[in-house]
């Protein structure tokens, strides 16, 4: 049984920037009537997880507020209620977003209007059998990204695929024991890796208890 969605809306302060969502209440929420993300292997369980505001995706904003953007494109990988592509392009960045998820792209259209915002760029991706034509980004951002052990491999050929020759990558991982793993893969494509962790988190209810993933490389490595 599909009930109607229970939405909410709130307002996120990323430094001097407010940013308005249309989000969903929470994470009991669900409604597949067509079966749509059924067929794409996203279950009931994990329906939700794309439409509500998770902390590493509000500390990936932070770090985003005074990114340096001029000439960058940026690319947002599973950017679900892309709280950071809203503020870079509040910021009038070169952002594009993807996610797999097939209500994001609704979401953020609508989240964009409420933001005044111009378009953002979107496009529904899958990293294991990616037929994009997303091209390449000089910046590539993403939050929370490795649930499974796959999505590892899966993360860092999707970003090399997709990364200039130079190209930073920031990924903000809320320590779910995979960034060693990506880390290697991201080595082997060239990239420089280091592990911050964020200054300051005090905007977050909780402790965080993550990094920031920082990936650079410079000329292919």
């Amino acid at each position: 049984m599909n009930l109607p969605l229970r939405i909410r809306y709130q307002t996120i302060e990323i430094g001097n920037v407010d940013i308005h969502l249309c989000t969903l209440r929470d994470r009991q929420q669900f409604s597949d009537p067509d079966r749509v993300a059924h067929d794409l292997g996203i279950s009931s369980a994990t329906w939700p997880i794309f439409g509500v505001v998770w902390p590493s995706s509000i500390v990936l904003a932070h770090y985003m507020l005074d990114y340096k953007i001029d000439g960058k494109r940026i690319l947002e990988i599973g950017c679900g209620m892309a709280l950071s592509s809203l503020l870079l392009n509040e910021r009038l960045a070169n952002i594009t977003a993807t996610d797999y998820h097939p209500e994001v792209e609704h979401f953020l259209k609508r989240n964009t209007l409420l933001n005044n915002g111009k378009s953002i760029s979107f496009e529904r991706v899958d990293w294991a059998d990616d037929k994009s034509e997303l091209g390449l980004f000089d910046v590539i951002i993403g939050s929370d990204l490795l649930y499974e052990d796959e999505h590892v491999s899966l993360l860092a050929d999707f970003i090399q695929k997709h990364a200039n020759l130079q190209c930073n990558v920031i990924i903000v991982d809320p320590g779910r024991g995979r960034k060693s793993k990506l880390s290697t893969r991201m080595v082997e494509y060239g990239f420089v890796s280091r592990h911050v962790k964020p200054k300051v988190t005090d905007y977050l209810e909780k402790e965080f208890k993550g990094y920031v993933l920082e990936f650079s490389r410079k000329d292919g490595g």
